[in-house]
């Protein structure tokens, strides 16, 4: 038993011991399960490109938005007035398809 120490097989059960009365109980606290969800999974509505989306809270006198694409939660949307170039990016949970 080179390079053991010498403690015996029953030091290690005090260890326990001592351990488990530190936590007030007489047994070892039960594994982690994992981590835990902060809440209940958010389902996010399929948004398709080339589709007219509007805000949430948007107001009834601006017209739809036209979706350009949707990336790692965030989309990027255009007024058809506003020309190719000129998009806008927005959070894909703030916008609703049109029906």
């Amino acid at each position: 038993m080179a390079g053991n120490s010498n403690r015996s097989p029953r030091s290690s059960d005090q260890g326990m011991a001592a351990l488990s009365a530190r936590r007030g109980s007489g047994a070892l606290s039960p594994p982690d399960q994992g981590p835990t969800r902060p809440g209940p999974a958010v389902v996010l509505e399929l948004l398709r490109p080339g589709s007219f989306v509007k805000l949430r809270n948007q107001p009834q006198d601006l017209p739809p938005f036209q979706l350009i694409r949707c990336r790692g939660g965030r989309c990027w949307v255009r007024q058809q007035a506003w020309g190719q170039l000129v998009q806008w990016e927005v959070a894909h949970r703030q916008l609703t398809a049109v029906a």
